[in-house]
């Protein structure tokens, strides 16, 4: 019997998570911005789960460039992305 894959949804919760799990980072702020774009294109509708802020920041990024710090954090975030996930921003704290 094959079983049903879990659907990804996109949640401020979830996004931070995956970057906890892949990044162990020691700031990390996740802010749905969604609401915001309501209306523009990548919006489901729904007013959450598209469009997200991502503050972030630790040893994984030391020493990288902004390009490498921001692949980390798309890296982790990859299933979201597949998943729907329309706009990033990020935010690397030092």
């Amino acid at each position: 019997m094959n079983a049903t894959p879990t659907p990804v949804i996109s949640t401020a919760p979830a996004l931070e998570a995956a970057l906890r799990e892949a990044l162990a980072p020691a700031v990390l702020q996740v802010i749905d911005e969604s609401a915001a774009h309501a209306g523009h294109a990548g919006a489901n509708g729904l007013g959450h789960g598209t469009h997200f802020r991502v503050r972030i920041g630790g040893a994984a990024f030391a020493g990288k460039s902004r390009v490498a710090q921001h692949r980390l954090v798309y890296d982790a975030l990859q299933k979201f992305t597949d998943a729907g996930l329309h706009a990033l921003a990020i935010e690397i704290q030092a």
